[in-house]
């Protein structure tokens, strides 16, 4: 047991979690920190002082900048602040209602931050992870294993992440980089707001949870961690379901 915990410190590592400003990306990069790793996060506002009354959102001890990752060029102009990384976690996401992801608009907004930005993101961060060995985590959803009659750019770009994280994996690997990824289930968030602002809804979806509860990020942090250490050195271009068995049925 002690072994295995050694295998879970991060001390020394440094991390960068890509919408890591709240949600299941701050619980995944509170994680990290709390197992003595440098963090670094990525979020959409100005300032970590913006997300001060964020439900779900816990910047403390952590490095935070601004980038909008639909913004090929934004990622691509963004000087990080170090150089050297060891773990990459992909945990971007939005999700849009009322139909608007059936208009091209709405659509193609959608598949440039759950999808492309993995790519441009995967791309800025390879030479140094290649240069340290390290670990990509991209961060997708069970609903890219099905589809989703309100939403098909969200289970569309959520698909392609779980397939790029099998391509990614095929093809880095050769240089020393792990990739893998985690697709969860039901988690209260911003982005699951339509499930959980309606008691009825909720208590219907709760229903179809073999687990008998919901989510939390810290769920999710755990496969992560695990992926991320040499725990999982063996594993490459899997995504682990974290949902309660929600998929089973």
């Amino acid at each position: 047991m002690e072994d295995n915990l050694q295998e879970l410190n991060f001390d020394q590592r440094r991390v960068l979690v890509v919408g890591g400003s709240s949600g299941i990306g701050n619980g995944i990069a509170q994680a990290f920190r709390e197992r003595g790793a440098d963090v670094h996060v990525w979020g959409t506002r100005a300032s970590a002082v913006d997300y001060a009354a964020e439900k779900g959102s816990n910047l403390e001890g952590l490095h935070y900048a601004q980038c909008d990752v639909a913004n090929s060029a934004a990622v691509a102009a963004l000087q990080p602040g170090f150089d050297a990384l060891d773990v990459l976690v992909l945990c971007q996401g939005i999700v849009r209602y009322g139909r608007d992801e059936f208009e091209p608009d709405g659509f193609r907004h959608v598949v440039d931050v759950n999808l492309n930005s993995l790519m441009d993101c995967a791309h800025k961060f390879h030479a140094m992870l290649k240069q340290r060995r390290g670990a990509l985590i991209i961060i997708s959803s069970l609903a890219g294993f099905a589809a989703r009659i309100g939403n098909p750019a969200y289970a569309a770009s959520k698909a392609g992440a779980i397939s790029l994280t099998k391509s990614l994996g095929e093809a880095w690997a050769r240089d020393g980089i792990r990739v893998n990824g985690v697709a969860p289930g039901l988690v209260p968030s911003k982005l699951t707001g339509v499930t959980f602002d309606d008691p009825e809804r909720a208590a219907k979806a709760l229903r179809g949870i073999p687990a008998g509860r919901f989510g939390t990020p810290q769920d999710i942090a755990g496969p992560v961690l695990f992926l991320a250490s040499p725990l999982a050195s063996y594993v490459v271009g899997q995504t682990i379901l974290a949902d309660g068995g929600k998929g089973l049925s």
